[in-house]
């Protein structure tokens, strides 16, 4: 994803949500969000608290150039786990539970994503309106450091990485189980209402 740097954050993300056909707005005021989880769509309230992380998440997509597909999410949690999501846990919750998924499918990657967090800033204590908005692409990734080279991982980068991959491991392997749980007992109960 290549967004001008010379744009405003708020016309950069206007251009992302196009790109990924989120609609006008990011459909923030969705009451329900869907996520496609392999063939099977699922369904949650879009709650005040997630929309408050996303409004943060969708611009470091814009600014990091992580895209929106499978890897580009697991990328972008990696990055975001690193770099620290202070006070807002729906983004803890969700940017682990990512993390910890594309060790499965794609560790190097994740551990490059954050090791570039390691050494950059987010958004996430920044406060979020028009004076945010109105700053330039360009700006802002110098801002959060993401203009700079990203170092080689030290002894103590290569800790804080396994650290941050057991909790998330260990949040994914907690989300697969609540998730496929319902999955598991309808299949269940609709076997035993065919017999």
């Amino acid at each position: 994803m290549s967004h001008e740097a010379t744009l405003t954050l708020r016309q950069a993300r206007e251009r992302y949500f196009d790109e990924n056909g989120f609609g006008q707005g990011g459909n923030y005021d969705d009451r329900w969000v869907r996520v496609d989880v392999g063939p099977m769509p699922v369904w949650f309230p879009n709650s005040a608290e997630r929309v408050r992380a996303l409004r943060f998440h969708d611009l470091h997509h814009v600014l990091t150039g992580y895209r929106t597909d499978f890897p580009g999410e697991c990328e972008i949690s990696a990055w975001e786990v690193a770099t620290g999501c202070t006070n807002h846990w729906v983004a803890w919750l969700l940017n682990l539970s990512g993390m910890g998924a594309g060790l499965f499918f794609m560790p190097r990657r994740v551990a490059r994503a954050f090791q570039r967090g390691l050494h950059t800033r987010n958004l996430y204590s920044t406060e979020y309106g028009d004076a945010l908005l109105g700053r330039t692409v360009e700006e802002m990734r110098g801002a959060l450091g993401l203009d700079k080279p990203v170092p080689a991982p030290t002894r103590k980068d290569g800790m804080r990485f396994a650290g941050w991959s057991a909790a998330s491991l260990l949040m994914s392997a907690v989300g697969g189980v609540l998730f496929l749980a319902p999955v598991a007992l309808a299949a269940w109960a609709l076997v035993a209402w065919l017999r």
